[in-house]
């Protein structure tokens, strides 16, 4: 997981080598947690999960968000994922 701080938001990557049903539902909703909106966005899950997208913070959000907290949310929500899908 890398994220860089754009201009207006944030570059995301996830990248793992082998698929992972139901991971990107976990991803979008950390994003929407957080009040980013994607702007842009790329998915291949087909032999290994890659995720890029670009995300703009919510205008109406107060608090401002960085890099770091972006990186912690997206991992939070990698671990859950992984948690959930070792249960089933």
């Amino acid at each position: 997981v890398t994220v860089e701080t754009l201009e207006k938001g944030f570059l995301i990557n996830i990248f793992s080598e082998k698929s992972c049903p139901g991971l990107l539902v976990s991803v979008l909703e950390a994003f929407q947690d957080l009040g980013l909106n994607v702007l842009e966005a790329r998915v291949s899950c087909t032999d290994s999960f890659r995720l890029q997208a670009v995300g703009g913070e919510n205008e109406e959000q107060s608090e401002n968000i960085d890099a770091q907290v972006v990186k912690h949310a997206v991992l939070q929500a990698i671990k859950n994922w992984s948690e959930s899908s070792d249960e089933q």
